[in-house]
């Protein structure tokens, strides 16, 4: 894998403050990726670091953000009116790394990281040019009457889905349904055996997902 320069990355002159970590590619490829995390985690997450250094290697820049939520606290999950804030955060992210890179810029995020992400992107459907969409958490687990799907119908940015076989958060048949809700052009790539951590638990890492992740994300938005 080519060698990546990876920096801290600091902005804290807009509100809510930027915080994360910046991967430079060696061979830039003019396109870049916003990366967040689950309600319990942060921009350490092994998932997001793997991915960071998978895309990075294929050219993209990626920046990989702590929520403002996880900003202000060290743990646990987010309050019910972190949401808003967070979106924010995440918009402020997406505008610091167009000025880095003013090419086709993307976002993407794990379960929590990922539903602001696609909220987000439902209230300014020009913002980036697609989504990635890791576990998305389509229900709270055991409750499938507790769709978290209202803002799915004014989706308009080209999603791509990345989704366990296990995941208790939603099964295959759920999310398959709820992509019939979205108007943009979707797909979902299918991840056997995972759960709602895509086999990125503790210290395991599962370099060859994130490539297929990044095959499968290249092919889905390349014309």
């Amino acid at each position: 894998m080519p060698a990546i320069a990876i920096r801290e990355f600091a902005d804290t002159a807009v509100e809510p403050y930027i915080r994360g970590f910046l991967h430079l590619p060696t061979a830039p490829n003019g396109a870049s990726l916003v990366l967040s995390h689950g309600a319990g985690s942060n921009a350490q997450a092994p998932l997001l670091i793997a991915l960071a250094e998978t895309f990075s290697a294929t050219g993209f820049t990626v920046l990989r953000c702590d929520l403002p939520y996880r900003q202000v606290r060290s743990f646990g999950p987010p309050g019910p009116g972190d949401a808003a804030r967070d979106r924010a955060g995440l918009k402020n992210a997406v505008a610091a790394l167009e000025k880095i890179v003013p090419g086709s810029l993307f976002l993407g995020g794990h379960s929590y990281g990922g539903r602001q992400s696609s909220m987000l992107c439902a209230d300014q459907p020009d913002l980036v040019s697609g989504l990635l969409l890791l576990s998305y958490p389509l229900h709270p687990p055991r409750r499938p009457d507790q769709q978290r799907t209202q803002h799915l119908p004014d989706l308009r940015t080209p999603t791509l889905f990345v989704h366990g076989t296990r995941d208790p958060f939603g099964s295959i048949a759920e999310l398959e349904q709820a992509l019939k809700m979205i108007p943009a052009k979707t797909k979902l790539m299918t991840v056997e055996g995972a759960g709602h951590d895509l086999g990125f638990k503790g210290k395991t890492k599962r370099e060859e997902l994130t490539a297929t992740i990044s095959t499968a994300f290249r092919g889905f938005f390349t014309p």
